[in-house]
């Protein structure tokens, strides 16, 4: 009997205790109010593809029970569900775990950090705390805490529309850097042939022998060809008489003009056979001190350098001469092998290849592009503005010439500007198998890269094409906004840039709206300006400036309607009826 009297009253004491706990956790719930909490900033912003949050709690005194603990986790309510953050713990003073403690007697604070991915559905949300309180065996889900609505989401209005560079050369200059101002279509390329006919020594005598060579037959041709076609034409022939820069200048001087007279007999009657109708055009040298220092540099005498030493330290031709002599081992190399060389009458051939007309390129490139040389097929496809005519210029290019890297780099241009990033990529990879290093090339396989989001390879491939063109920078600049470096990529863009309304993006996020505002004042007028200048205005408290450019931006393009209708920059005008007759 005493035994059940005994179990009676633990069991009446046991549930007395619970009753007790679980009414101590009903009104922690109760005062929850209480309890205060700040977001920082007071809206949540989306950047750099992630939600992050900041937050700042005050537990009061004589409110956090001793043996209580809180498992809080902030949560957003959106249209798509509840995301979570991860949550953070609060414990009471007698409570034997390792989470941040509160003071029965004091109360204490919360500091609070939390991150994670940006979805579209949570730019119209609700932010709350959700709390899990716990004592002994006993749990209670408290009331959810209102913390603040939306997310502020202005950066995911970057344009990720990247822009390629097309190919126009072939060549480096000196630096490295390519150079589309060269090796371009050029329809009058000018062209020239140069022949020589060699004399004896004090001798203006033109042998048979000269007059049997090939060269001397190439250029009667050259010149015979060009008066005949149609697409070359002839400007001039002159003939230079010269004499090596050894012997007296009184003589030389009669040598280098008789010579020039024997070589114009010479040509004036090979022209009159071919019936070629063109002036002639003389001179003579008597000292053909430059042709001697072309030569000397080209060969391997053994002291060269101090025989181009003494043609830069005297300009006497005597003293010349004469420093030359002296050094008598050298002297020998030069007599047998350079003077011979400058006895000499030089005939120059100086035509014009004439190209096709822009209305024959067109006309070609229309019918079978494959009959154009490379820089006409290129400077063909600049000629027109219908992408569907440039692809199929392009597509011709890489069948017909597949070893130059400009058809496969702008057949991708044409395909990434069509929307085929793909097709585009493969391209770029394939015009950088044959030209590798190319920047034009690494530009363009950035701008691939960047569509992918793939953006530690697009940054590294902008910094390959450094240097190659205003679109690598602000390409770059459209990583560092996508990246939240917003002050980076407003630099990058600098004065006149390309992309309006990427550069006053990343001056609106980087706080400078004064200077978002001028970008956007001389920018064509597209639904995306608009509706960045709605933005400024709503920041600026300009509600008819806002309420003017929303209404542009829709008319533009529809799909900024739904946009505005859940963007927190206009959170404040969103029960507004004026803000609502606009959105329907």
């Amino acid at each position: 009997m005493r035994s059940f009297k005994f179990n009676y009253l633990v069991l009446f004491i046991f549930g007395t205790a619970v009753l007790m706990s679980c009414a101590s956790l009903k009104k922690m719930k109760a005062d929850a109010g209480k309890m205060s909490f700040s977001l920082s900033p007071e809206t949540l912003e989306a950047h750099n593809g992630k939600v992050n949050m900041s937050l700042q709690g005050r537990i009061p005194e004589k409110y956090f029970l001793k043996k209580a603990s809180f498992v809080a986790t902030p949560v957003l309510n959106t249209a798509d569900g509840e995301k979570y953050f991860e949550p953070f713990f609060l414990q009471g003073e007698s409570v034997k775990a390792n989470n941040k403690q509160i003071s029965f007697a004091d109360g204490g604070s919360v500091s609070y950090k939390g991150t994670m991915p940006f979805e579209f559905g949570m730019r119209k949300s609700e932010l709350v705390l959700k709390i899990n309180a716990t004592m002994g065996k006993q749990k209670l889900d408290f009331t959810p805490i209102k913390l603040g609505k939306g997310v502020l989401c202005t950066s995911t209005l970057v344009d990720n529309s990247p822009v390629t560079i097309q190919g126009v050369i072939r060549s480096k200059n000196t630096t490295g850097i390519y150079n589309a101002a060269t090796d371009k279509y050029q329809r009058i390329v000018p062209d020239k042939y140069v022949a020589d006919l060699i004399y004896l020594i004090n001798s203006s005598e033109v042998r048979g022998q000269e007059m049997s060579k090939e060269e001397i037959k190439h250029l009667s041709t050259y010149i015979t060809e060009a008066y005949k076609a149609d697409r070359k034409e002839l400007k001039s022939v002159e003939i230079s008489g010269y004499a090596s820069p050894d012997g007296k200048l009184d003589l030389n001087t009669k040598l280098s003009e008789n010579r020039e007279g024997s070589a114009s007999k010479i040509i004036d009657k090979d022209l009159k056979k071919n019936n070629v109708n063109v002036d002639l055009k003389t001179k003579y040298t008597p000292e053909d001190w430059d042709g001697f220092k072309e030569l000397m540099e080209k060969s391997t005498i053994q002291d060269k350098e101090l025989i181009l030493r003494v043609l830069s330290m005297y300009s006497d031709p005597e003293v010349r001469e004469r420093e030359i002599k002296n050094l008598s081992s050298a002297f020998t190399a030069v007599a047998n092998d350079i003077l011979p060389k400058l006895r000499r009458s030089k005939i120059t051939a100086s035509i014009d290849l004439v190209g096709r007309t822009d209305e024959e390129l067109n006309a070609q490139a229309a019918s079978d592009p494959s009959k154009l040389n490379p820089a006409e097929m290129v400077y063909a496809a600049s000629l027109t503005t219908n992408v569907q005519t440039q692809k199929n210029i392009y597509t011709s290019m890489t069948q017909t010439y597949s070893d130059d890297w400009r058809g496969f780099n702008n057949l991708g241009s044409i395909n990434f500007e069509l929307g085929e990033f793909d097709a585009a990529a493969a391209n770029f990879e394939k015009a950088d198998q044959l030209d590798q290093k190319n920047p034009i090339i690494q530009n363009n396989l950035g701008c691939a890269e960047l569509k992918k989001k793939n953006l530690a390879k697009a940054e590294e491939l902008f910094g390959a094409a450094s240097g190659s063109g205003k679109e690598v920078s602000e390409n770059l600049a459209i990583v560092k906004i996508i990246q939240g470096q917003y002050e980076t990529a407003a630099k990058l863009f600098g004065e006149g840039s390309l992309s309006y309304a990427n550069h006053a993006l990343a001056q609106l996020l980087s706080g400078d709206n004064n200077g978002a505002a001028a970008t956007l004042a001389n920018a064509p007028e597209t639904g995306r300006i608009f509706y960045l200048k709605a933005i400024i205005a709503a920041r600026t408290a300009k509600t008819s400036v806002m309420y003017e450019n929303l209404a542009k931006a829709i008319k533009k393009d529809d799909a900024f309607k739904t946009l505005a209708a859940t963007d927190m920059e206009f959170a404040k005008y969103f029960d507004d009826q004026n803000f609502k007759l606009i959105l329907n």
